[in-house]
């Protein structure tokens, strides 16, 4: 049984898909949303001859931001989880015996009996004291630890992908249109995007794919009454 894939019958746990599915539904709904918002903002404020150059804009902008955000913020994680596996292997190092204690009482506060948990204790710092602690005291997993770089590539790509549903909208014949159909190819991404978020993560599909809407809406609601404000002022 693999550590990437622990399956019962046929179901099979997500846990190791967490290192790049948070960056991929976040890069996707905010390139949905950032991009129709930014749209729909330009448009309400009278600003069609620049719609166009504003939505492939905003998709480039977006997508670079967004890898390098997703990046940093990864990287940053990664480099608190070396440093604390650092301190433990230097404690390690100077009191075994009482890392031991500490493993024990972790298992204890788990619910084993204490002659049970100093026996598991022992067994795995026999094994790999390092890894015990950092699993059971840290819970640092490395089939849960960030990955930058597939991160920020995940968190690219996805926003790009989301950007160009809602530009699609706003290539309608009529500008008189373009709005409303930048909102409906908005609201059909973001249901796509809910959908496939929570199958991907096996969760209830209709609270997520809610979830996710009503947050896309939100934005472009709020972004809207901006752009209405911005004409009415003649800023």
């Amino acid at each position: 049984m693999g550590l990437k894939e622990v399956q019962i019958g046929n179901l099979a746990h997500r846990s190791h898909r967490a290192g790049w599915l948070r960056a991929a539904v976040l890069g996707s709904n905010d390139g949905l949303v950032s991009t129709a918002s930014l749209m729909i903002g330009v448009s309400a404020a009278q600003a069609n001859d620049f719609l166009i150059t504003a939505g492939l804009a905003g998709i480039a902008a977006g997508a670079m931001s967004m890898a390098v955000g997703e990046y940093v913020s990864v990287r940053s994680q990664n480099d608190i989880e070396a440093a604390d596996r650092q301190i433990e292997m230097d404690q390690l190092a100077a009191d075994p015996a009482g890392e031991l204690a500490e493993l024990t009482e972790i298992y204890i506060e788990r619910g084993l009996p204490r002659e049970l948990a100093l026996q598991v204790a022992r067994t795995m710092s026999e094994k790999d004291a390092l890894e015990a602690h950092l699993r059971d005291e840290l819970g640092q997993y490395e089939h849960t630890k960030g990955r930058p770089i597939q991160a920020g590539f995940a968190s690219a790509i996805s926003f790009t992908v989301g950007g160009l549903i809602p530009f699609m909208g706003a290539l309608a014949p009529t500008p008189g249109q373009q709005v409303l159909s930048i909102v409906i190819f908005t609201i059909l991404g973001l249901l796509v995007t809910g959908y496939a978020s929570a199958k991907i993560a096996s969760s209830p599909p209709g609270k997520t794919i809610l979830r996710i809407f009503m947050g896309g809406a939100l934005g472009m609601i709020i972004t809207a009454g901006i752009g209405s404000l911005v004409h009415l002022s003649g800023i």
